[in-house]
């Protein structure tokens, strides 16, 4: 008689680390847009002591957590320290704040959180980068990860842990303990 072998998750127990880069936009609900039209007078005109006072009485914490996306929908001329006074408010509520269009918010907000990844929590793993997903990454992005990663991991993959391209191995050191 023969004896049944069980089914081993081989991937399961390769120790990889699989890195999905899609995590690290914001989700859509998180992102908010201040349009600085509407501290202009009539859409158009900044005035800084009526801009000032309208910056301090906003109630900004309707933007607590949330991605800030600035932004000015009209042909105004705003000079850079608006910018730098809304961003100055927000940053006590909101979870990041960037200038940019709506469209590109998305992808900033993307390079920023990837900025912010620890490095030391993949120290000497073997990391495989997901290659595809629901959304399209920006290659940026890849090369991004790559420049961050390469420096403390042991291996560094694309792709699927059943279909991967080696990026990166770290030399065999004899010397390292």
């Amino acid at each position: 008689m023969e004896t049944v072998k069980p089914i081993v998750n081989r991937v399961a127990q390769s120790g990889l680390v699989t890195l999905d880069l899609e995590d690290y936009f914001p989700k859509p609900e998180e992102i908010v847009s201040v349009d600085l039209k509407e501290f202009l007078f009539k859409e158009l005109i900044l005035r800084e002591a009526e801009f000032r006072e309208v910056v301090k009485n906003t109630d900004w914490k309707k933007h607590e957590g949330k991605y800030v996306v600035l932004h000015c929908s009209t042909n105004a001329i705003i000079p850079m320290w608006a910018y730098m006074v809304l961003s100055a408010q927000l940053s006590v509520y909101a979870k990041d704040v960037a200038f940019s269009s709506l469209d590109h918010a998305p992808e900033i907000f993307l390079y920023r959180n990837l900025a912010k990844l620890n490095a030391d929590d993949f120290k000497n793993q073997r990391v495989i980068v997901k290659g595809c997903g629901e959304r399209k990454i920006p290659e940026a992005a890849f090369v991004q990860i790559a420049e961050q990663l390469s420096k403390v991991v042991r291996s560094l993959m694309y792709g699927e842990a059943c279909s991967s391209v080696p990026v990166f191995k770290k030399p065999n050191d004899k010397n390292e303990v």
